[in-house]
């Protein structure tokens, strides 16, 4: 049974109470409704039903096939109104993007150019760019380390050779920290390419967050470009798109302005959104002629690249050989008392964070950012919040002033809630340090081009502590080392893609803090959310 909340409650009893019905169809009405609400909570956009229950649900003028009614039910799944209406719209729109094809003049020279003449070993990234300059809609999926943003700067450059220089491309990612990662990698990229200077100077190295992008206005739920005023981009370019939901992606390309390019960048085997939905994967799975998956890694060792692949594909046993083999050096179990070994690992930052001047905090986030605790919960000792009071504590016991006071020089914090006229994003990360000039407080905001902006504490968004983060909330990161936390007893959260998620965060090693009983429950879990997207894209 479900663990129901008050929201789910009163709105099933809300419903049931107008629904007309009576007896034992009101009850079974009531607990669908019930289960419904529940199911949107844990990012469902619909809820499956049984053909009794469905003849239940027909019986009431709160349910119809698509009409204005509360519920609608359609193919054997029932939906709140709003999300019916987002998959419906979104399944019509990227029908019709997957059809566009363009023409390319010069099209194969230009890919032979930029990637070399083919050969009997099938170059993936040059078919990428090469569906990327065909199509409308081209969505190209890897693990990380797989090339996607240097194939998809690649195909930039090779749009602008093929159609001008006033093409008018555009960055984006859903959160801040991912706009920024996308941004350096754009920018970090160019010098290597194979393009004119011209074309390397048109290509756009600043990402920006989808709410910008679409013009997010404040306490509303509607963006300034829509339909009626769409987006002026030629090419709009979204990387970790697995993280996009429903309402956001169906916003998205209802504001793109007709004869316009969308490229999907993500890992479908990552964490879907935290809303509703599972887009990036219904998509591939529907539209095989539009995606290209790449498959080499070149960022991640080997040990990391095989802990990876055994936990996709929910190998239990590999998996942990891997982490308790004493050979290997990337990968591993924590053997050391977790208090001790984060608070040692953190009071080494903390001392540099105190003696940093102006100049030296490039050093101090290049440092912070060379470590981090992935929580998969986060209440109890061994949760987010747990883990965070732990460094505190053991920062304290060194003489950092880190208990009486809610500021002190090197809190990390994270920022939970958008805030554009500060242009600050929910992700962002900042560490609270003095201003060199007068030594006040401030926290530092690393921007894409590595300057900083800083914000006095009191002006800042709803934020929070942030040595450990949840799993979930580190999405679009990545990090030399990390250290993953299960909790001590089994916990519905834990989910295959939950432990991959957190294991390709690493790019030099992965330890982790587990139990191997906690470890196998997890990787037993495979996250499947209801949703009707597939199918409709599907359909002819």
């Amino acid at each position: 049974m479900p663990d129901y909340s008050l929201l789910d409650i009163h709105f099933a009893g809300f419903l049931a109470s107008r629904s007309g019905l009576a007896g034992e169809e009101k009850r079974t009405f009531e607990t669908v409704v019930r289960d419904l609400s529940a199911a949107l909570a844990s990012g469902h956009s619909c809820l499956p039903v049984r053909k009794q229950e469905e003849e239940i649900l027909a019986g009431t003028s709160l349910v119809s096939a698509g009409d204005l009614t509360p519920l609608v039910l359609s193919h054997g799944r029932l939906y709140l109104h709003r999300y019916f209406t987002y998959e419906v719209r979104l399944a019509v729109q990227m029908k019709e993007l997957a059809k566009q094809n363009f023409p390319v003049p010069e099209g194969k020279v230009l890919l032979d150019a930029c990637f070399g003449p083919d050969t009997e070993e099938e170059d993936l990234q040059k078919k990428a760019a090469g569906t990327a300059m065909r199509r409308a809609l081209c969505i190209i999926s890897g693990g990380p380390g797989t090339g996607k943003t240097s194939t998809v700067v690649r195909i930039i450059g090779l749009l602008l050779q093929a159609f001008g220089n006033d093409l008018q491309v555009a960055l984006a990612a859903p959160t801040g920290k991912a706009a920024m990662r996308l941004s350096q990698s754009v920018g970090g990229s160019l010098e290597m390419l194979p393009f004119p200077g011209s074309v390397k100077a048109a290509v756009p190295t600043e990402a920006r967050t989808l709410h910008r992008l679409l013009g997010a206005r404040k306490n509303s739920p509607r963006f300034r470009h829509t339909r009626e005023n769409p987006l002026p981009w030629d090419v709009v370019v979204v990387d970790e798109a697995s993280m996009v939901d429903l309402a956001m992606m169906s916003k998205l390309v209802d504001a793109l302005k007709p004869g316009s390019r969308l490229l999907l960048l993500g890992d479908k085997d990552q964490l879907a959104s935290v809303e509703s939905g599972a887009v990036l994967i219904d998509l591939v799975r529907a539209l095989p002629e539009n995606t290209v998956e790449l498959q080499k890694t070149y960022r991640f060792n080997t040990s990391i690249k095989q802990l990876s692949q055994a936990v996709n594909r929910g190998d239990n046993e590999a998996a942990w050989q891997l982490l308790a083999d004493p050979a290997l050096e990337h990968v591993g179990l924590l053997t050391k008392p977790l208090p001790d070994f984060v608070g040692n690992r953190y009071a080494l930052y903390m001392a540099q964070a105190v003696r940093g001047r102006g100049a030296g905090y490039e050093q101090v986030f290049a440092t912070f950012n060379g470590f981090r605790v992935l929580c998969a919960v986060r209440h109890g000792h061994r949760g987010v919040e747990g883990i965070n009071a732990t460094v505190e504590q053991h920062l304290a016991g060194k003489g950092y002033d880190c208990l009486s006071k809610i500021w002190y020089p090197g809190r990390p914090i994270l920022i939970t809630r958008n805030d554009y006229s500060l242009d600050l994003s929910n992700g962002d990360i900042g560490i609270c340090l003095p201003d060199p000039a007068d030594g006040v407080l401030k926290v530092w905001f690393e921007r894409p081009d590595r300057t900083f902006k800083t914000c006095l504490p009191y002006r800042l968004p709803p934020c929070e502590t942030a040595y450990a983060l949840t799993i979930h909330k580190c999405q679009g990161s990545e990090f030399d080392e990390v250290l993953v936390v299960l909790p001590e007893q089994e916990n519905r959260i834990l989910s295959r893609e939950l432990i991959y998620t957190a294991v390709t965060r690493a790019k030099k090693r992965v330890l982790m803090a587990t139990e191997k009983e906690i470890l196998l429950q997890a990787l037993a879990g495979k996250i499947e959310r209801f949703s009707g997207l597939k199918d409709r894209v599907s359909l002819p």
